[in-house]
């Protein structure tokens, strides 16, 4: 039997006596790094969403540090090549399952937020969700928030503005999927509102699209403008077809949401660009001191990148998460962190957001802006807005 009067035991137990007490004292799961799964596209088509989102965490977490509430951020980042749902469903399950991730993030485009969205509902993982935009995204799961803006968001004060502006008829040409569609129901439901007439409606495929048989059909309607939506890259090809099938010849104006404006294509598209008139809620031209900070820094680290409305996303998700971290002191239950991130209010390079507690979406300025001539480049250069903008739905 051992004599519980050995001095060595005695010292023994002391030690571990401590060092329970030193763990007591420390937060569960402290001293663990705090996982981020970030799915993106890095390659394919949709290649420059990535390259923007992960250039803009990377520049978040360069300003902030890489730890935050006493905890280590990690960003384990997967390539889901932009395309395949089946694919960015695997890569959650393998971040959930084999990487322990404590929150699932980026998901560039609608189809594969929804096909990661069952992962985050059944890990209880907050699921940030900073490039898609269908309006419905959030509804496909409890876990899900998003931080960039849905198109509905950006169309509706579109269609008014295009109302009030001596556009009488107008033809919608969009990308046949979610977005698109949001986008296309959204345009025609407020441009009619206001007296608008909608003579057409064209959806192109969203894979391999050819966009030259559709604006021929606009150019045959003579509507006053075609209004557009594609997703960010589709834009560069779609102002060279339309320059080159002669619609702006013809008269007819283009008008479209952001996502065709990308910023970080602007330089590409170029002259054909001028005089657009297009809705978004980020511009890189936007005037504020926090915008202007962001771009020269943003540029500063990306060189042959301008950032766009996609990196602005991802930069705030990592507000979000870093702001809700604190809140929780360094807590990453999937719970408590969705909570705390619920409600949430910034000032943000975009203008001020809020995390609408209760639709896990941003309220936020939408701007109405004109493709311009700023210096050697061309800009979108906002003139008008609608402040505090919550998403208006579809129905």
């Amino acid at each position: 039997m051992s004599n519980p009067t050995n001095p060595n035991r005695r010292a023994i137990l002391a030690g571990a006596a401590l060092l329970a007490s030193g763990l007591a004292a420390i937060p569960a799961g402290a001293a663990e790094p705090i996982k981020v799964g970030l799915i993106v596209p890095m390659s394919g088509p949709f290649a420059s969403t990535g390259r923007q989102v992960d250039a803009a965490v990377k520049l978040f977490m360069q300003q902030n540090g890489a730890s935050v509430a006493g905890r280590e951020v990690q960003i384990i980042l997967k390539d889901d090549g932009g395309v395949s749902p089946d694919v960015t469903k695997r890569l959650a399950q393998e971040l959930v399952a084999r990487d322990k991730v404590q929150v699932l993030a980026g998901f560039g485009l609608t189809p594969l937020a929804f096909a990661a969205a069952p992962i985050a509902t059944q890990a209880k993982v907050p699921m940030i969700v900073m490039n898609a935009a269908t309006s419905s995204i959030p509804q496909r799961s409890p876990y899900i928030v998003r931080t960039g803006f849905t198109l509905p968001q950006v169309t509706a004060p579109l269609a008014q503005w295009a109302a009030k502006n001596k556009i009488k008829s107008v033809v919608t040409f969009v990308s046949d999927y979610g977005p698109g569609i949001d986008a296309e129901k959204v345009f025609v439901r407020d441009f009619g509102k206001a007296g608008g007439k909608v003579v057409a409606s064209l959806r192109a495929p969203l894979r391999n699209p050819d966009y030259a048989p559709f604006l021929a059909r606009v150019k045959d309607a003579k509507p006053d403008a075609v209004f557009v939506f594609v997703p960010s890259g589709e834009g560069a090809a779609v102002l060279k077809q339309f320059t080159d099938r002669g619609l702006a010849a013809a008269g007819i104006r283009l008008i479209a949401t952001g996502d065709v404006l990308d910023d970080d294509l602007m330089p590409s598209i170029g002259k054909a660009a001028l005089g657009v008139i297009s809705s978004h809620n980020y511009s890189a031209a936007h005037p504020s001191p926090e915008n202007k900070a962001f771009v020269a820094a943003f540029t500063k680290a990306n060189p042959t990148m301008r950032p766009n409305f996609h990196a602005v996303g991802a930069y705030d998700g990592m507000q979000l998460l870093y702001a809700a971290l604190k809140k929780t002191g360094g807590v990453s239950d999937g719970p408590k962190l969705l909570a705390a991130m619920k409600g949430m209010s910034w000032t943000s390079v975009r203008g001020p957001v809020t995390l609408d507690p209760t639709t896990r979406d941003m309220v936020q300025n939408v701007y109405i802006r004109k493709a311009e001539q700023v210096g050697d480049g061309v800009y979108n250069v906002e003139f008008d807005q609608v402040a505090n903008f919550k998403d208006p739905g579809v129905e």
